[in-house]
C-alpha cells in the first residue's frame, strides 16, 4: 500500500464533495448565470488594506448622495450630531488630563480634589452631551434609514414594473436583479456604517490630537497597535467575500430544495412519489458541506485572529514601554501619561473600528452598485413613455415578415410570419407545442418587439405607438395566469387596476355590463365591490365560485394564509376569464383560456369568447382543443415558427393539411378511444 492510500482522508474535504455531488444530481452542477458586466468575482481582491482607506472617500461620499436625495434634514442632523460627539470626546480627553495633573499635583489631598473639580464637572457634561447627541443621532439615523431602503426599493420595482419582456427575462438581468434587491437593504446599512465611519474617524482624530500634544513620538505607536488589528480584519473579510462568491450558487441550489419541501404545489408528489426523504438527504448533504465551510472559515479566522493579537500586543507592549521612558526620563509627566494611555486605547480601538466599518460600506457598497446598474439598465431597456395617441382601435391589424428569436436561441420562434386581423374576428392560433403561437401572440399585444419585420395598425407602425395606450386596448387571458394571493374581488379588479380606461369605440356592448364611475372603484364593503366587478364574474361564471366561497368577494385565494382558501384549477380559469372580461379591452388575447375546465363549462366559455366578438372586441385564441376553433373566423397554422397554412374550418378541413391532421386526430381520439396513431388512449399504459 502505497503513502497515498494509507493518507488518512481529510473529513470535511469528504463532506463537501457530497455536497457538491448533490448538487451535481439535482441541479446539473452550479446554478451560475452568465454574469457578464455584472460580475463581483475579483471585488475581494481589492479589500487589501491600502485600497480599504483608497475606497474610503466614495464610499462615503456615495453613501451621503443616497441619504442626501432621500432626507436631507435628517442626515444634516446625524452629521451633526456625529461631529459634536467628536468634539466632545476631544474635549473628554483633555478634560481628563486636566483631572489627572490635579489629582497627581503637589500638596493636601482635599486640595488637589477641589482643584480637579471644576475638570471632573466638564468631564461629567461632556458625557452628558456625548448621551444627548447619541440619541439625536440614533433618533435621526432611525428616521433617515428605512426611508432610504424604501425610497431604494420603490425606485427599483418602478423601473423594473417598465422593463421590456425580453430583458426581464434575459439571464443576466435576472442574475443582477437578484444582486439589486440586496441592495435595498444595502443601502439602509451603508448609512449605519458610514456614522460608524465618520464616529471612527472623528474619534481617530480627537486621540491623534491630543498623543500629539502630548508627545509626538506616541502617534506612531497608536498606528503600530492598531495595523494587526486591521490587517487581520481586511484578511478575514477578502477570506469570508471569497467563500461567498463561491458558495453562492450551492447556497441557491440549497434554498431550492428546501422551498420545494416547503411548498404547497410540491406537497402532493412530495407525500405520495416519496420525493422527501430524498430531498431531505440532499439537503443534509449539501447543509452539511456548507457547515465544513463555515468550520474552515472559523479556522482560519481563528488563526488570523491569534495572529493579529500577538502583534498587536507585542507592538501595545512598545507602546508602553516607550511611555513608561518617557515618564522615567522627565519627559512626559504622570498625569500625561495617563492620559495618553487613554487617548491610545480611544485610538486603538477607533481605528480598529474604522476599518470594520470600511470593510462592511465596501461590501455592502458591491450591492448597491448592483441597484444602481439595474436601474440604469432598466431606464436604458424600459418601455418607451409617449408616442402618438391610439386614438380608437384599428380595424386591421397587419403582420409583415414578423420575426423574433429569444436571447440564446438559433432559431427563431417567430419565422417571417405575414398575417390580417380584422376588428371583431376570432382569430385562432394553433399548433404543436413550440410552435410559436405564445410568442406570436405576445408580439402582437406589444410585450415583445420583432427583431425584423412591422406591425400596422391601421397603416401606422405599432413602434411609433404609445405602448402604454396600445396596452390599454389588450386583455390577456394567459394559460400561465398570476394566482394572486389577494382577495377574490382584487384577483378580478386587477385586470382594470385603474378607472382611467377607454370604452370599445362606438360599440354598443352588453358584455361585461355597465364601466363602473370612477368613485366606485375602490373596494367598499358589501357582496358586491361593483357594478362592473360583479357583471364580469356573472359573465365568466366566476360568481358561482364566489358565492360558494366563505367571505364572498374578500375570501383571500390563497391557502397559505388563516382564513385563506384554494381554488381548483377550473375555478381560477373562470376567476380569469372574468378578469379579462372586466378589463373591458378591445383586443383580447386567450392563450389556453379552458384547458382546466370540463367538457360542460368549455363549451360555454368558447361561446362566450364567441360572444365577445361579436360584441366587437377582436379575440385572438390558441388552443390544442381544436374543436373551439370551429368558432374561429380564421385559422393561422404555425409549425417551429412559421405560418404554414391558413383559412377558416371548413377550408383547412377541405386542404388536408396539417390542421386537418390534427383536427381527425382529435376527433378519433374522442370517438374511438384513439388518438390515431393506432394506439388505444381509453386505458391507462401497463
Amino acid at each position: 500500500m502505497n503513502r497515498s492510500s494509507r493518507r488518512r482522508r481529510d473529513p470535511a474535504a469528504e463532506t463537501i464533495a457530497r455536497g457538491v455531488a448533490s448538487g451535481e444530481e439535482l441541479f446539473g452542477g452550479k446554478l451560475a448565470h452568465n454574469h457578464g458586466a455584472f460580475a463581483h468575482q475579483d471585488a475581494h481582491l481589492q479589500l487589501s488594506l491600502l485600497g480599504t482607506f483608497r475606497q474610503l472617500p466614495r464610499l462615503v461620499a456615495a453613501s451621503v448622495r443616497l441619504a442626501w436625495r432621500t432626507d436631507p434634514r435628517a442626515l444634516s442632523a446625524v452629521g451633526l450630531a456625529e461631529l459634536g460627539r467628536g468634539v466632545a470626546g476631544a474635549f473628554s480627553l483633555l478634560a481628563t488630563n486636566q483631572v489627572l495633573v490635579r489629582l497627581f499635583a503637589q500638596g493636601a489631598t482635599p486640595d488637589r480634589v477641589r482643584a480637579a473639580l471644576p475638570a471632573l464637572l466638564a468631564l461629567a457634561a461632556s458625557g452628558v452631551v456625548v448621551s444627548l447627541l447619541q440619541a439625536l443621532s440614533t433618533g435621526a439615523a432611525g428616521r433617515l434609514e428605512p426611508k432610504l431602503e424604501r425610497v431604494a426599493e420603490t425606485s427599483l420595482l418602478s423601473k423594473t414594473a417598465r422593463v421590456e419582456m425580453a430583458t426581464l427575462e434575459d439571464g443576466d438581468f435576472k442574475r443582477l436583479l437578484q444582486s439589486a434587491s440586496w441592495g435595498t437593504d444595502a443601502s439602509r446599512r451603508m448609512i449605519s456604517y458610514t456614522i460608524g465611519i465618520a464616529n471612527a474617524l472623528i474619534s481617530l482624530a480627537a486621540a491623534a490630537t491630543v498623543l500629539a500634544v502630548l508627545h509626538p513620538v506616541l502617534l506612531p505607536l497608536l498606528a503600530l497597535i492598531t495595523v494587526p488589528q486591521a490587517w487581520g480584519a481586511v484578511r478575514d473579510a477578502r477570506r469570508r467575500y471569497a467563500s461567498v462568491q463561491k458558495w453562492i450558487d450551492h447556497n441557491r441550489q440549497q434554498g431550492e430544495v428546501a422551498w420545494h419541501l416547503r411548498h404547497i404545489g410540491s406537497g402532493p408528489e412530495v407525500r405520495v412519489h416519496g420525493v422527501g426523504d430524498y430531498l431531505v438527504e440532499h439537503f443534509e448533504r449539501m447543509a452539511a458541506a456548507g457547515e465544513a465551510e463555515e468550520s474552515r472559515l472559523a479556522r482560519a479566522e481563528a488563526v488570523t485572529g491569534l495572529l493579529s493579537a500577538a502583534l498587536a500586543g507585542l507592538a501595545t507592549g512598545v507602546t508602553y514601554v516607550v511611555l513608561g521612558w518617557l515618564t522615567w526620563t522627565g519627559r512626559t509627566g504622570l498625569a500625561a501619561s495617563g492620559t495618553a494611555v487613554l487617548a491610545i486605547r480611544t485610538g486603538t480601538g477607533a481605528l480598529t473600528r474604522l476599518v470594520e466599518q470600511v470593510q462592511q460600506t465596501y461590501k455592502q457598497s458591491l450591492f448597491v452598485q448592483d441597484l444602481e446598474r439595474a436601474c440604469a439598465l432598466a431606464d436604458e431597456h424600459a418601455i418607451p413613455r409617449g408616442g402618438l395617441p391610439v386614438e380608437r382601435f384599428p380595424d386591421r391589424i397587419r403582420l409583415d415578415d414578423v420575426t423574433y428569436t429569444y436571447p440564446g436561441r438559433d432559431t427563431p420562434a417567430v419565422d417571417a410570419v405575414s398575417l390580417t386581423i380584422e376588428r371583431g374576428q376570432v382569430i385562432a392560433l394553433v399548433g404543436e407545442n413550440g410552435s410559436g403561437k405564445s410568442t406570436l401572440a405576445k408580439i402582437i399585444a406589444g410585450l415583445y418587439r420583432p427583431q425584423s419585420g412591422h406591425i400596422h395598425w391601421d397603416g401606422i407602425d405599432d413602434t411609433t405607438l404609445d405602448r402604454d395606450q396600445l396596452f390599454g386596448r389588450v386583455a390577456l387571458i394567459s394559460q400561465s395566469f398570476t394566482e394572486w394571493p389577494f382577495t377574490a374581488a382584487a384577483n378580478i379588479r386587477i385586470g382594470r387596476p385603474t378607472t382611467q380606461g377607454h370604452t370599445t369605440d362606438g360599440v354598443a356592448t352588453t358584455v361585461p355590463g355597465p364601466r363602473a364611475h370612477p368613485d366606485t372603484a375602490p373596494e367598499r364593503p358589501g357582496p358586491t365591490p361593483d357594478p362592473a366587478l360583479e357583471a364580469a364574474a356573472r359573465y365568466a361564471e366566476a360568481d358561482r365560485v364566489i358565492d360558494e366561497l366563505p367571505r364572498k368577494w374578500h375570501t383571500l385565494l390563497d391557502r397559505s394564509y388563516v382564513g385563506g382558501v384554494a381554488l381548483s384549477g377550473g375555478q381560477w380559469q373562470r376567476i380569469l376569464l372574468g378578469r379579462g372580461v372586466y378589463r373591458d379591452a378591445d383586443l383580447i388575447i386567450a392563450d389556453e383560456p379552458t384547458s382546466a375546465l370540463d367538457a360542460r363549462a368549455e363549451i360555454a366559455a368558447f361561446e362566450r369568447i364567441r360572444a365577445l366578438a361579436d360584441s366587437g372586441r377582436t379575440v385572438i385564441l390558441i388552443t390544442h382543443r381544436l374543436a373551439g376553433t370551429r368558432l374561429a373566423d380564421h385559422i393561422y397554422v404555425l409549425d417551429h415558427g412559421a405560418l404554414i397554412e391558413h383559412g377558416t374550418h371548413h377550408e383547412l378541413l377541405a386542404h388536408e393539411g396539417r390542421y386537418a391532421t390534427m383536427y381527425h386526430m382529435q376527433a378519433n381520439q374522442y370517438e374511438t378511444g384513439h388518438n390515431g396513431s393506432g394506439h388505444n388512449t381509453a386505458q391507462p399504459p401497463g
